[in-house]
């Protein structure tokens, strides 16, 4: 009885600490704007997932993630409808903002949506540039990957012009860059044709209530695959050594 006295003591002294040591550190505000592939989505939708949904669990109590991305939108829509601008006046010294879009900008059939190269990045340029006028951290990132093979079995780029775009961006205003569609594009190759079809949204008739009649979708993630793709914004938290990377929470070990 003594014992376990003692390790129940030593547990929630062990808690209390940890909980003061978060207490220490200075908070953190992210805030996440891009399209469907990073978005909360609807109970309807479900299993499809974002990728900024597991996101904001990977982090202690110092961080605070607000995700404005919404289903559909292109960095034009996004500022059309009046998205970018409460972002913006919340916007605080030392916030951050991660930057996604591409999927919607490149595709011409989608009115109203559809950018031009020219002002897509004249977009991108323009979230850096008013997040760094309110002292806030722009990030970068290019639009993760379809899934898309060859006959050979192959992953196949669908978004090199618009990647390209964020990286030249990212380059000439020096801002940090996670090249999502680069390293998305390895984790399906890594997993090939077949297994790649656990990370998005397929589904047999019947298998789930909200898709009576089932679904393929090689674009958007189920929880599985937002979850990967969670891990690897994480892992370039840590390669490009931000303020964030010493937030992530580390696994317990045994």
């Amino acid at each position: 009885m003594k014992k376990r006295m003692m390790y129940v003591g030593s547990l929630l002294l062990g808690t209390l600490l940890m909980s003061f040591l978060i207490q220490q550190k200075d908070p953190i505000k992210v805030y996440l704007i891009g399209d469907s592939t990073m978005s909360v989505k609807e109970v309807e939708d479900y299993p499809e997932t974002g990728w900024g949904m597991p996101f904001v669990y990977f982090f202690d109590e110092s961080v605070e993630v607000e995700n404005h991305a919404k289903n559909g939108r292109s960095t034009k829509s996004f500022i059309a409808e009046n998205r970018w601008e409460p972002v913006l006046e919340n916007l605080q010294p030392d916030d951050y903002v991660f930057i996604q879009f591409g999927h919607n900008d490149e595709v011409k059939s989608k009115v109203g949506r559809y950018t031009t190269p020219e002002e897509y990045s004249a977009n991108l340029s323009r979230f850096v540039e008013e997040s760094r006028s309110k002292g806030a951290k722009p990030i970068l990132l290019t639009p993760v990957a379809r899934r898309k093979f060859n006959e050979a079995g192959e992953v196949q780029g669908t978004h090199e012009q618009y990647s390209a775009i964020v990286r030249k961006v990212a380059s000439e205003l020096q801002v940090p860059l996670i090249d999502m569609d680069k390293k998305s594009q390895s984790l399906l190759q890594e997993m090939g044709p077949e297994k790649s079809i656990l990370l998005y949204m397929h589904l047999e008739p019947g298998e789930h209530p909200n898709y009576p009649e089932g679904v393929e979708d090689d674009t958007h993630f189920n929880e599985l695959g937002a979850r990967k793709m969670a891990q690897l914004v994480l892992a370039e938290i840590r390669n490009l050594d931000m303020d964030l990377a010493d937030r992530i929470v580390k696994p317990e070990e045994d």
